[in-house]
């Protein structure tokens, strides 16, 4: 089961009561207040792994609640603290406060995490109220409260290139062909109902692949699960769009490729200016190569053919992508090298004979004025 939204309520451990104890040795005749702090509540920490592949694992549990530090004791003893809880999510899952609707922390990179319930602290133990005034003190603290909160999880997938195109139109096989992925394939016309990822290698290269469910008219105005699919493809950097050459409802492909770019487009975040490579899939059917040659034509730039059957056009395709993926690279180490700080020398660089001094006018005091 694929799952890419949850809520769930969080709440860390209160801390531990600190203590209220004196020493009461034989030889020790002024021994004094002793009590040791309470020890630290866990927290409940969301942290990315890429072994998590969805939010499934955390729907059998909604309430998730760290355990109270525990009690301090005589002889100074603090309390031990108690564990976190780590909750653990695939990269790409944005955390949000489900009553105030603010994002916590967008989730993206490997290791990325997020406190979203901090445990209480610990009370402190009766020794830290002993003054001059108070030398038998009989407080103590008695542990701050963990926070608590509901939270919302959602996963946005994240990927080097996303397959788009509507239902049916090879996305699927294709991934299957060029990874290790294994999406439902099947001789009758269905539509991938979540994202499949995959690892695309050529030579020492590769990128994330994924498989976005088919798309069809009016799926940027909430159509079907238009945007429950749309939202999937805003964390991709390139798009491969497959147009089927002889879709099984005889559409127009030609038409079909603009009704899905003009879907990209009136997403709220306009999708359509994304990099796209576009490529006709199934070129082992006859008519391919004329709807190659149409879209080509109109569009005005390069568009592949390939056959995830014989294999005709996979290299090409892969290679595409790869060259497409490198030059992103190279265009944002220019944009970031343009945003990089100001280097000022260092202290030990600067010479004085580099700045130009100027003589201070010498100032005569007031009651000398016009002394001889």
């Amino acid at each position: 089961m694929f799952v890419d939204r949850v809520e769930l309520y969080v709440k860390g451990g209160d801390g531990g009561r600190g203590a209220v104890s004196f020493r009461r040795e034989k030889y020790v005749p002024r021994g004094g207040p002793d009590g040791g702090d309470g020890g630290d509540g866990g927290s409940v920490i969301v942290r990315a792994d890429p072994n998590a592949d969805n939010l499934a694992g955390l729907t059998m549990k909604k309430h998730w609640k760290a355990k109270n530090g525990e009690a301090g004791s005589g002889a100074r003893c603090a309390g031990a603290d108690a564990e976190d809880i780590v909750l653990l999510v695939p990269p790409g899952t944005i955390v949000r406060d489900r009553d105030r609707g603010n994002v916590l922390k967008d989730l993206t990179g490997e290791g990325d995490e997020v406190v979203v319930a901090k445990g209480g602290r610990g009370g402190r133990g009766n020794h830290h109220f002993k003054s001059a005034t108070n030398r038998t003190p009989r407080q103590f603290g008695p542990g701050d409260e963990g926070e608590e909160r509901h939270i919302s999880l959602e996963l946005k997938v994240i990927a080097d290139a996303g397959l788009v195109g509507f239902p049916n139109a090879g996305k699927s096989t294709l991934l299957s062909r060029l990874s290790r992925a294994t999406p439902e394939i099947a001789p009758y016309p269905f539509t991938t109902k979540h994202p499949h990822l995959g690892i695309v290698s050529l030579g020492d290269a590769g990128f994330v692949l994924a498989d976005l469910p088919g798309l069809i008219e009016g799926a940027a105005q909430g159509v079907g699960l238009g945007h429950e699919f749309l939202r999937h493809v805003e964390r991709t950097r390139v798009l491969v769009h497959v147009v089927e050459p002889a879709p099984s409802d005889s559409s127009d492909p030609v038409k079909n490729y603009h009704t899905i770019r003009a879907e990209l487009a009136g997403y709220t975040i306009p999708l359509d200016s994304r990099p796209e490579i576009v490529c006709v899939s199934k070129a082992e059917l006859p008519g391919a190569d004329a709807v190659r040659d149409r879209l080509a034509a109109e569009l005005g730039r390069e568009v592949l053919l390939f056959s995830a059957v014989t294999g005709q056009g996979l290299s090409t395709l892969v290679s595409r992508v790869l060259a497409l993926l490198a030059e992103l690279k190279a265009a944002e180490v220019r944009e970031a090298a343009k945003r990089a700080p100001i280097e000022f020398p260092t202290e030990a660089a600067v010479r004085t004979e580099d700045f130009k001094t100027q003589p201070v006018p010498s100032i005569t005091p007031p009651g000398e004025a016009g002394a001889s």
